[in-house]
This record gives C-alpha cells, structure tokens and sequence, in this order.
C-alpha cells in the first residue's frame, strides 16, 4: 500500500487490536456469572443483530447464493467457533501470560499458509523480520518467565497454537470475499456462529435459569457490538486493505494493549522491559505493513 493509504488503514488497525484487546476485560467481568458457551453464544447473536441494523441503514443486502454462504461457513469456523473454542479449551490449562504469547503466532501461520501454500500476496525479508520481531515483542510484554512452561501442559498449549492458526486460516481465507462487502461478511459469520452455538447454550448451560448482574450484561454487550460486531466490520475491511499478513499483526499489537489496560485499570507494575517488549511489537507491525514496491 502507498504512505497515504497505510494513514488512514494502520489507525484502523490499532482501533482494531484495541477493540480485540480490551474484549478480555469483559470476558473476565461477564463470565465470572455468564457460563462461557452461553457468552459466547450472548456475543455472536448480539453482533449478529447489531450488523443486521447496520446493513439495513446502509441499504445493503446478505448474499444470496449457496455458495457464498458455504464459503461464509468456513469463514465462521475459522475466525470464531473452531478458533475460539480451541483458544478456551487450551486455556484452562496453560498459564494466561503463555497463552497470550502462543495466541501471538498468527502472523508466522500466516507467513508460513503464504509462502508455501497459497501465495496470494507478496512477503519479502522485511515481513519476516517483522513477524519475528512482533514475537518477540509480545513474549517481553508478558515476560519471558511465562515461555519456562513450554512443554508443561502439550495438549493445552497445542489447542492455543491451533486456535493462532485457524485465526491465520481466517486472515488468508477472508481475502476470497472480495465480492461481499465487510459488513455482509461480517454479519454472515456471526449468523452462522449463532445458528450453531445458541443451540449448544440451550442445551449445555440452560440460559433461562441465570439471573446475571446489570455489570455483566453491561459486560456482555460492549463484548458483543463493540469487541464483535464493530471490530468485524474493521477486520474484514483491512483485510482487504493491509492483506492477510497486515491485519493478522493486530495480534502484536492486541497483546501490547492488554497488557497497558492492566498497568492503567487495574494498577499492575509497568517496567523497562514491557517498554521494550511494546516497541518490538510496533516496529514489528510496522516492518510488515511497511509500503512495498
């Protein structure tokens, strides 16, 4: 992309690690009365709705071919039901410092799913060096006592590294879209993790039977348009824009901003390293979004 476009595109991508990021502050508030499937469900069914109204004031329309739904299906698997469930099945036994740090690798999946599969954008040595610096960005921010684990808990930390990769899937895959506008996109994804995962919360947690505080549907509905909904529709536009590498290193970027939304929320230490640690991640999102001749 030329200097004036990443302008207007590397804004959106930190609203985007901002929205992503701070999703996990109200995972915490929500599910602490929420049981995690039905949030799940509460999540996609509420950003479903909520980009049904934005197509609808846009004058915009779903696709309407059985083939698109079917690559839509995909999508959905990719970007959040396989994704988010591997992610929390791995997180009940892997330390949430390691996690973050095993959640980080989408860019190299992706680097890797590029260079040797499908090839459908350019990489070059800054890329590399970008997505290898972003990691080590990430593994400073949430201190490198946190990789002394590795190898502890090989399932659960496998189950992270898969759900890194089906998001890599969902940055590559998400450029076939490019006849469906981002909000369509969007709104078919969650659609189809609705139509899925609030069944299974019928069946696995009985919903009806919770009484959860005003802080936690609070909770829940910012989790749901604004950490969903909203950041779907900046997803899907910059991959488009950035390409599957670019909008993948959000995911440096996410990892950064949790970690300053604890040192100013919730009053946790900021030291020297997580000062470094949060300028390798720039620079790494940087060097891979950096305009390419």
């Amino acid at each position: 992309m030329s200097a004036p476009s990443l302008r207007t595109e590397l804004p959106l991508l930190a609203i985007l690690a901002l929205l992503w990021g701070s999703s996990y502050l109200f995972i915490k508030v929500a599910v602490a009365e929420i049981p995690p499937v039905t949030l799940i469900a509460l999540r996609v069914l509420g950003a479903a709705a909520f980009l049904m109204v934005v197509l609808a004031v846009r004058a915009q329309r779903l696709p309407r071919d059985a083939r698109t739904w079917r690559m839509l299906l995909v999508q959905s698997f990719l970007n959040s039901i396989g994704a988010w469930t591997a992610l929390a099945w791995g997180q009940q036994f892997v330390d949430a410092g390691l996690a973050s740090v095993l959640n980080s690798t989408s860019p190299i999946f992706v680097l890797f799913f590029t260079a040797f599969v499908t090839r459908h954008e350019p990489l070059g040595m800054g890329r590399g060096a970008g997505a290898a610096l972003g990691l080590l960005g990430v593994s400073l921010v949430v201190g490198t006592d946190v990789l002394r684990g590795l190898g502890d808990q090989v399932a659960g930390q496998l189950a992270c590294l898969v759900g890194a990769a089906l998001y890599a899937g969902a940055a590559v895959y998400g450029k076939r879209f490019g006849h469906v506008g981002a909000v369509a996109t969007a709104a078919g994804t969650m659609i189809w993790a609705s139509v899925i995962l609030v069944p299974l919360a019928l069946v696995v947690d009985r919903p009806w039977t919770l009484s959860p505080s005003a802080a936690a549907i609070a909770a829940t509905g910012v989790l749901s348009i604004m950490c969903t909904g909203v950041a779907l529709m900046v997803y899907f536009r910059l991959v488009k824009t950035l390409g599957s590498m670019g909008v993948a290193s959000q995911s440096y970027l996410r990892a950064g901003i949790g970690v300053v939304l604890g040192i100013v929320v919730l009053g946790e230490t900021f030291t020297p390293t997580i000062g470094l640690g949060l300028f390798a991640a720039i620079a790494g999102v940087a060097l891979i979004n950096a305009p390419r001749q």
